[in-house]
């Protein structure tokens, strides 16, 4: 068992900074309980192309935030803004760049539902008057840009620049239990001309390494939580030695896997494809025609909500799917793969977009197997079995 007193491991005196993360329940979770999930899933189909790419009636001089539907997401953690601090719940997610949260001026029914960022009562709040749109899966949500100190655990990030919500439509944040996002993409990926959060934590000296790390898992004990690690790693959160792999392309945390296989024989991305890995999804995201022929090989069949549900006892039985990485074999046991509880298979396909049409996205169920470090430094990532 971990000692939750062990410190980060840095290459400095500078400690690194861990800031927990809470698993919620997710918007898909809350849907289905509503009986609601089968028409937001024909309306809102997971859609794989992440950068806003439309570019033909884009205003010059209004910048664009690329969002995407965030169905699936866990783990949220505690973040404020502002002087006197106000406090967010933040998905902390690789797979998008900038921060944003809403504002006391939305006026949509969701953000009702949600913490609000009052530029009022912020004496370091700037607000330059320039109109962002934040793209969701949902539709697009008008906003504005403004600068303020962003605090996240122990670190004080001064003169921050984020988003702040005005109008969201439609019923996308209305099931949601976070309420905004802290994206960890590479600065290329998000607004332009705007540092990102991670990037003023490492140009501010507030971090030693130029790193993060992941630790997710679906325990609620304080002592094994979730985390998120920043400018040092825990090296008592994984077992054996980092495999590092290099970003084959650094807009996403991108890499190039080999193959995914069960019982020795390939059954997908045979020869080699791109995955993402995407703490803000929270499924193994994949082409439709692989997924679906993986969805028969486990024998998965549609639901009525248009979900994949397995037989229960059969958890025990079917074999790991692996996820061959730069030679090394990450094996996803059907416990993982398999919902727990409900039954239902934890993968799922995306339509279009900018990818290539054989990629894949490694979510959380991926990410609760492997510890994960994302070095900006080397433009490489880190996989480990997580303990």
């Amino acid at each position: 068992m971990r000692d939750c007193h062990l410190s980060f491991v840095s290459l400095s005196l500078m400690p690194a900074s861990r800031i927990p993360l809470t698993r919620i329940k997710s918007m898909r979770e809350n849907l289905r309980e509503k009986d609601k999930l089968r028409d937001y899933l024909e309306k809102h189909p997971y859609n794989m192309a992440y950068k806003f790419v439309d570019s033909a009636d884009l205003d010059p001089g209004v910048y664009y935030e690329p969002m995407r539907n965030y169905l699936d997401l866990a783990y949220v953690g505690t973040i404020s803004i502002g002087t006197p601090p106000q406090e967010f719940r933040v998905i902390f997610d690789t797979g998008s760049t900038d921060l944003w949260v809403p504002s006391i001026y939305c006026t949509s029914p969701a953000c009702s539902n949600h913490n609000v960022f009052n530029p009022l009562l912020s004496s370091t709040l700037r607000v330059l008057g320039q109109t962002i749109y934040l793209q969701y899966g949902s539709g697009r949500v008008s906003g504005f840009l403004a600068y303020d100190t962003v605090q996240i655990g122990g670190l004080v990030d001064e003169s921050q620049a984020f988003g702040l919500s005005l109008k969201e439509p439609g019923s996308f944040m209305e099931y949601a239990v976070f309420d905004g996002i802290l994206g960890l993409g590479y600065p290329s990926l998000g607004l332009e001309g705007i540092t990102p959060v991670f990037d003023n934590l490492w140009k501010q000296g507030l971090i030693s390494e130029e790193l993060f790390a992941f630790y997710l898992i679906n325990s609620a004990d304080p002592c094994k939580g979730s985390v998120v690690m920043f400018g040092g790693v825990d090296h008592s959160y994984y077992s054996g030695d980092l495999n590092w792999v290099p970003v084959s392309r650094p807009l996403y945390w991108q890499l190039t896997m080999d193959s995914i296989s069960m019982n020795g024989k390939v059954i997908a991305c045979d020869g080699g494809c791109e995955a993402i890995l995407d703490t803000g999804t929270s499924l193994l995201i994949g082409p439709h025609d692989m997924v679906f022929n993986i969805q028969k090989i486990i024998d998965a069949k549609q639901s009525d909500s248009g979900e994949y549900m397995i037989n229960c006892d059969t958890i025990n039985t079917l074999p790991d799917i692996v996820f061959t990485i730069n030679g090394v074999e990450y094996p996803v046991p059907a416990s993982a793969y398999i919902r727990e509880g409900t039954c239902y298979s934890n993968f799922d396909e995306g339509t279009g977009g900018v990818l290539l049409s054989d990629s894949w996205i490694l979510g959380d169920v991926f990410l609760r197997l492997y510890f994960t470090v994302f070095d900006r430094a080397n433009n490489t990532i880190g996989l480990a079995p997580a303990v």
